[in-house]
């Protein structure tokens, strides 16, 4: 059985931390969309930008999670820096219309139940290229994560602040056990 396990949260909060760090002990992993999104944007001179225009942003990070869970080498387990839910939570954030296309992948890209959330975490929070939000916008991103993935049905574990090793255990552990 494919499993495909989502990391999701407020930004900067240790989840690409977590997955490059799975990637390296040899696990299957998905890179975050926004990222992706916002360095092609930038290199094209593109507007699909969350400062520009957060509606076409949305639906460039609805399309790559769509490519991406395609693309998904149905290796046993993949871990998933973030997921096309939360491209819905981001849209409940911003008040922005949510489009029937991102509606109907919320429903048809399957995930496992349970999705490990990351919560806020000040001391490790840092702003850069990409990542331009406050912390106060972090922790409003996570709280509306958090509806998103239940408003989907998904089962939340929230992942203990600390070390990046001692989190992968914990993640590793929790898998183990479903």
């Amino acid at each position: 059985m494919n499993h495909r396990i989502v990391f999701t949260g407020g930004p900067g909060a240790g989840k690409t931390a977590v997955i490059t760090y799975l990637k390296h002990l040899g696990y299957q992993t998905a890179t975050e969309v926004g990222r992706q999104v916002i360095q092609k944007q930038v290199e094209q001179q593109g507007t699909a930008l969350p400062w520009m225009d957060k509606v076409a942003f949305r639906d460039e990070m609805v399309l790559a999670e769509m490519n991406q869970y395609a693309a998904d080498s149905h290796a046993e387990t993949t871990f998933f820096d973030r997921s096309v839910i939360d491209s819905y939570g981001y849209s409940q954030l911003e008040g922005i219309p949510v489009s029937a296309q991102l509606l109907t992948s919320c429903h048809e890209l399957i995930y496992d139940q349970n999705v490990f959330i990351f919560p806020p975490w000040e001391s490790i929070y840092n702003k850069d290229a990409e990542r331009k939000q406050d912390f106060h916008t972090a922790v409003a991103t996570y709280r509306e994560m958090v509806k998103a993935y239940q408003k989907f049905g998904y089962e939340l574990i929230e992942v203990p602040k600390c070390s990046v090793q001692e989190r992968a255990a914990f993640i590793l552990e929790r898998i183990s056990r479903a």
